[in-house]
């Protein structure tokens, strides 16, 4: 199964789940039928088992320019009936989309070229691991403009990167180099243009030749216990852990590294 929309491709490569903003001519500013999309793509990622990871990257040499602002102004009349209708029935989806408050349960890359500014850098707090290209710009724009950065960022800005340089990110509205967004923690890895998507893929296949349950618990284990005091995390951490040792991919894997064999784990 693959969903997508005009402007959100969805391929399979191997066993991870990529999504391609597709919105070149507009350096893939966020539409409507890229939402509805994307909110598809984590859907069908969280519910097919032979996903084992998600990558999330843009066509054209761009990751995402924010909103599409003029979009946003017509009230979404620039997008077809079976858009405005899915938007209508769940008023929630484009925050959803946005991974505001959604979180995949695979793990999900951010392979980002060229400009990852506005929204897309506030979609890019809702990802897990990040790589970029030397040439990716990243920054919130919206106090240049008079607005505010609604996609999370006041909340997990802060909680991702020290407050210093996330304050500084959000009241400056500057752009903020690949090289540098690195050195304060917003990115994972600088890798030459081009190659953001590669590299991304690279990580994606050492994650999927993991133990799947593990991969999630562990996942799963790291948001939950975020804001918890370090007693009552590692409380909740032995909760979802042990019973990972009780599974057949556990024992499986003890299994293949005696035998000196790659595992063969079956979500079981």
């Amino acid at each position: 199964m693959t969903s997508g929309t005009e402007h959100l491709i969805v391929e399979r490569v191997g066993a991870t789940l990529v999504l391609t903003l597709n919105r070149p001519e507009a350096r893939n500013a966020l539409s409507l039928p890229m939402l509805v999309g994307l909110y598809d793509g984590w859907t069908e990622a969280d519910e097919d088992d032979t996903v084992r990871s998600v990558v999330l990257t843009g066509a054209g040499g761009a990751f995402c320019a924010g909103m599409d602002l003029k979009a946003l102004a017509g009230g979404g009349r620039m997008a077809g009936e079976h858009v405005r209708d899915r938007l209508a029935a769940d008023p929630d989806l484009h925050w959803k989309a946005m991974l505001r408050h959604h979180r995949p349960r695979k793990p999900v890359i951010a392979a980002v070229e060229g400009p990852c500014v506005a929204g897309g850098t506030e979609i890019l707090q809702g990802t897990d691991i990040r790589v970029a290209g030397r040439g990716a710009t990243f920054g919130l724009f919206e106090v240049r403009r008079g607005l505010f950065p609604i996609g999370g960022s006041t909340v997990r800005l802060t909680r991702q990167l020290p407050r210093t340089h996330a304050l500084e990110m959000l009241l400056t509205g500057r752009p903020y180099p690949a090289e540098e967004a690195a050195r304060i923690g917003l990115i994972g890895h600088v890798v030459p243009d081009g190659t953001a998507l590669e590299k991304a893929l690279e990580i994606a296949e050492l994650i999927n030749a993991n133990g799947p349950l593990a991969v999630e618990a562990v996942k799963a284990s790291v948001y939950e216990t975020a804001e918890m005091t370090e007693t009552d995390g590692l409380k909740s951490e032995l909760e979802r852990g042990w019973p990972i040792f009780d599974t057949a991919d556990a024992k499986e894997g003890s299994k293949a590294f005696a035998e000196k064999r790659p595992p063969v784990y079956r979500r079981a």
